[in-house]
């Protein structure tokens, strides 16, 4: 954020501390209120994400986020970093929107896309010749974008709108007159999209576009959508791309095949049938090997993504390390027989390289900071020939910076942080201290891994309540990361658990599938229990001031929670699933969960379906709930927190609903709305919250 943006955030806040509306909550501490994380902090965080390094590893451009105060709305900008002075100058810093940097071969321009002539087109960058060419005029969202190796033409992916279905034919209207608007025709098995709303009819297709300008070429046609990772062949001469061209592809959202397109005829060719999902195609510098991701049609919640290698010329396919019991993640090449990846592993992603022959080499585990609301798994990096890998380097105190890490060599020296984003703000802020918890759950012995932050001026022989924030997906993870959340919680006093729980992504395919079938259950809210009795035994949590609040996932499980238990003073259940009967039949992902998730259809498990939804228990909740949900969320649709509040409204338990107008299952995606969601959380349980002398 430039620095007059800085001032006047700092004028903005000192009213605002003044006049705010959770005054209660401003003195938690001797400590003054501005060494501590503030909710207006939030304006003024930054993260760095999309790192690209040049071909040479001399340099990266990456995309630097920053958020509007004014304008309630992000910032991305492009900012070029030279390795080896670590000197970084803005490429494009304004008020526009960049995205998608991506280098050509010979290191001398830089592709991306922006809306800096009014809507999101194609640009190039010439570095040397310091110039910037607008060279393509598209309409709709562009994605993919890719160089060929010569450096000639950009390939993208871009939706090719189809005619609407029209059902019956309507009478001319008169000249002048005012009728109501037409009605919308639906027709498709998947016709919502959180975020979107109505999908509109149309289909992802491939483009190639001359890189000096023109017009762009389709490839691809037909009633299927073809995107994703698009790998040039060596030639220039065809394109690899992964797709579902099944004709019930709306019901088979688990299979996916790689196929080739010629450039120059169009010509289509398939290269894999396996059944399940091959995606993510990578040709190797020589274009003699093609790397790729794949998964199985297991009608399973999760699925580990799998690394395969086909020989170009014969189109053999061999499985690299089979018996990895993680997902491999963003493949690339790095050598004729090594390939850089990441990967989940104990809540951390972790960056290795992999042999072609299987052999894995960890880098680094700080691979992190792209998500600034709550601590989960996240952070992307780029890899050259050269033995350098830009990444994006985060920690429990910091969102992610730009770093580099150099292969060959050995130790500490290996890792250079390059950018320092955010210690104008946080250098001199006290920020809640991240630690690890290992505990069992009381329901099977199973072990969980989980983290608590400790407030500012922590004291270990004080009593602090205790807030169980709990993570979403379920098959999502938790870790030692950033979070504006969750230091806003500390920041006020509390102390604040989280756990990975049986389900959650990390662990491997047996921890995650724990959870088949019991989503929510005895066996999740067991792991969540089991935590708060390990922090009690900690012995500095007041076991008379416990909160639990979730958001998604988390919802459902916090929902389910307090049906099973009186022990938590306040909950805050954030766009939740209450009935699981009528959410898949209503909400954007039903597709998919019914066939993953369920052992079968809703009207033939009726007694399933219920089990497992948090209305079966509401008969029991005594707890004080608030509701939040976003009045634009079609993943969790309204209706469904909707009908929480009624029942504990009927029950006369205390709630209170809080509809976030235009907000989509993001709820937090505007900083503003983060904000929202984090001072209407700490208000509520410091309504319920009692007084413990222990902290006077």
């Amino acid at each position: 954020m430039p620095l007059s943006s800085r001032v006047l955030l700092i004028l903005i806040t000192t009213v605002i501390s003044t006049s705010s509306l959770f005054s209660p909550l401003a003195n938690a501490f001797s400590v003054k209120a501005n060494a501590l994380f503030q909710a207006e902090d939030i304006f003024s965080l930054e993260y760095a994400s999309s790192p690209q390094i040049s071909p040479d590893g001399s340099k990266i451009v990456y995309v630097r986020n920053s958020n509007d105060i004014m304008k309630d709305g992000k910032n991305t900008n492009l900012w070029l970093v030279d390795v080896k002075s670590k000197q970084q100058l803005p490429l494009f810093s304004d008020n526009k929107k960049y995205s998608q940097p991506r280098w050509s071969a010979d290191g001398k321009k830089i592709a991306f896309v922006s809306n800096l002539s009014g809507s999101y087109q194609i640009h190039v960058h010439y570095l040397a010749q310091n110039r910037t060419a607008l060279v393509s005029q598209t309409q709709g969202g562009i994605s993919s974008l890719t160089w060929s190796p010569d450096g000639k033409w950009l390939a993208f992916s871009q939706r090719v709108e189809e005619k609407p279905t029209v059902i019956a034919k309507m009478p001319k209207k008169p000249k002048g007159a005012t009728w109501s608007k037409p009605v919308v025709v639906i027709d498709q098995a998947y016709y919502q999209s959180d975020g979107r709303g109505l999908v509109k009819p149309g289909y992802q297709q491939i483009f190639v576009l001359p890189s000096e300008g023109g017009t762009p070429r389709q490839l691809t046609f037909d009633n299927f959508h073809h995107r994703g990772t698009l790998a040039w062949s060596k030639n220039n001469d065809s394109i690899v791309f992964s797709a579902n061209r099944i004709k019930d592809w709306e019901y088979q959202s688990l299979e996916g095949n790689l196929y080739q397109v010629s450039v120059d005829s169009g010509a289509l060719k398939q290269l894999t049938d396996n059944a399940g999902k091959e995606f993510n195609p990578v040709f190797s510098a020589n274009g003699k090997q093609l790397a790729f991701l794949s998964t199985s049609n297991a009608l399973n919640p999760y699925r580990n993504a799998k690394l395969r290698i086909m020989d170009w010329k014969s189109k053999k396919v061999t499985e690299v390390a089979n018996d990895f019991d993680r997902s491999i993640l963003s493949p690339q090449w790095v050598s004729k027989s090594t390939l850089a990846f990441s990967y989940d592993d104990f809540g951390k992603r972790k960056l290795a390289t992999i042999s072609t022959s299987g052999k894995i080499k960890e880098l680094t585990d700080t691979l992190s900071g792209t998500t600034l609301g709550r601590p989960y798994l996240s952070g992307s990096f780029s890899a050259s020939s050269e033995n350098v890998i830009a990444f994006t380097q985060g920690s429990s105190e910091r969102p992610a910076d730009i770093a580099i890490i150099n292969i060959k060599r050995a130790g500490n020296k290996n890792t250079q942080q390059l950018t320092a984003l955010n210690e104008d703000l946080l250098a001199h802020k006290r920020l809640g201290k991240v630690h690890e918890i290992n505990y069992k759950s009381s329901f099977d012995g199973e072990p969980i891994q989980g983290w608590y932050i400790t407030p500012p001026n922590f004291d270990a022989s004080k009593k602090y309540p205790l807030i169980l924030e709990i993570h979403g997906g379920p098959h999502l993870a938790y870790g030692p990361h950033f979070s504006a959340e969750l230091q806003r919680f500390a920041a006020q006093g509390y102390v604040v658990f989280y756990d990975n729980h049986r389900g959650s992504s990390s662990y491997g395919e047996r921890f995650a599938m724990l959870l088949k079938y019991k989503y929510s259950s005895k066996e999740d809210f067991a792991d969540h229990n089991s935590g708060v009795d390990a922090m009690i035994n900690l012995g500095f949590v007041d076991k008379k001031n416990l909160f639990i609040a979730g958001g998604s996932a988390g919802g459902i499980a916090t929902a389910y929670a307090i049906g099973l238990t009186d022990r938590f003073a306040a909950a805050v259940v954030v766009k939740p699933v209450i009935n699981w009967l009528s959410k898949v039949l209503t909400a954007d992902s039903g597709l998919r969960q019914i066939p993953t998730q369920f052992p079968g259809m809703p009207w033939e498990h009726v007694e399933h379906y219920w089990k497992r939804s948090p209305m079966s228990l509401v008969g029991n909740v005594t707890t004080p709930t608030m509701l939040m949900t976003g009045e634009e969320d079609l993943r969790t649709p309204m209706a469904q927190t909707e009908q929480y509040y009624q029942a504990l409204k009927l029950r006369k338990i205390d709630t209170v609903l809080i509809k976030v107008p235009g907000a989509p299952h993001g709820i937090a995606g505007k900083p503003s709305r983060m904000i929202t969601k984090i001072e209407h959380t700490l208000a509520w349980f410091e309504k319920y919250k009692t007084a413990n002398i222990s902290q006077q």
